[in-house]
């Protein structure tokens, strides 16, 4: 056993580290598939170009960007845009090469030079959920306190009481009173605080998360800390195996709109019936693509799934 440490401590190190998950050669699409990936990641560049345009904005950075699937799409639907990918690895091999690229420290770190963007849509796509937080949980006496874990064995103990930022954070948007014993809630401060680094990295330009989240009313008392593996979800231990993720208190966030993934693509993209069956007969590959298209936006605005993420939006505007 080794010394327990704050889960935002241990969460760090296992995703981060030198031999984190988010270093490793096969990157995020090894262990789960999201919205940018594959035939999704088409659809979702076509939104996001689209989103653009309503914003005025000719650069899109990534922030989180994996080994750069989104931006590859993004490449392919709107070729004029000016692209930055941001992640903890270096430039990804394949990735075009007009597209540029930083490594980031990891969790809420930022790159120095990610600085004073114009004309932006800056897009944090999973990236506020795996920015690691402090893990709280109800005691006996009603009071919250900090959750302890062993990173090589996932036991957990509780530790002392929050601190005070973290506890007026709860006050304000996760208040204990009333919950019972072993209600868990993870501190949505630090991710707060990563949310306006990033915004503060803009002079002018639209910031959206897409993420997993809740609202207040939402937030399910047994917390939701969880791990993923190989496409299948496993018991949340920091030990650099598995990605560690936590949805987003949303509401919390500085934003301009709050949606979900679905009513966004409706928006953007509209919404996409099965193809004519007679194509089939006159144009069978035509009508095989048609099909794929249905299947993936389908996917994307599945409200039980994908569709069920949350669009955080916010304006940064000189003066």
């Amino acid at each position: 056993m080794s010394d327990p440490l704050p889960w935002r401590e241990a969460w760090q190190h296992a995703l981060y580290g030198p031999d984190g998950f988010y270093r490793r050669p096969e990157g995020p699409a090894g262990h789960f598939t999201t919205s940018s990936h594959g035939g999704l990641g088409a659809h979702l560049a076509r939104a996001l170009a689209r989103l653009a345009d309503e914003e005025g904005a000719t650069h899109v950075v990534d922030v989180g960007a994996g080994r750069g699937e989104l931006l590859t799409a993004l490449r392919a639907e709107r070729p004029a845009l000016r692209l930055t990918g941001v992640d903890v690895v270096e430039r990804p091999q394949g990735l075009p090469d007009d597209v540029r690229w930083m490594p980031s420290p990891g969790g809420p770190g930022l790159p120095d030079a990610l600085t004073d963007l114009d004309d932006v849509l800056v897009v944090a796509h999973e990236w506020l959920d795996v920015v690691p937080c402090t893990v709280a949980e109800v005691d006996t006496d009603g009071r919250l306190r900090t959750v302890l874990v062993d990173p090589a064995t996932g036991e957990e103990s509780l530790g002392g009481p929050l601190g005070p930022d973290d506890a007026a954070w709860c006050a304000a948007h996760r208040p204990a009173d009333g919950l019972p014993a072993g209600s868990r809630v993870e501190v949505g401060l630090a991710r707060d605080r990563a949310w306006e680094s990033l915004l503060g990295r803009v002079r002018r330009g639209t910031v959206l998360a897409v993420d997993y989240g809740h609202t207040r009313e939402e937030h399910p008392v047994g917390g939701t800390l969880v791990a993923y593996r190989e496409g299948v979800v496993v018991d949340p231990l920091p030990d650099g195996s598995r990605d560690l993720t936590a949805h987003v208190a949303v509401d919390s966030l500085r934003h301009d709109e709050l949606t979900t993934q679905r009513e966004a693509l409706h928006r953007l993209l509209g919404r996409t019936g099965l193809p004519d069956h007679a194509l089939a007969r006159t144009d069978p590959a035509g009508y095989l693509a048609a099909l794929a298209d249905t299947s993936a936006l389908t996917a994307l605005t599945d409200p039980a799934g994908l569709g069920g993420f949350r669009w955080v939006l916010a304006r940064v505007r000189p003066g």
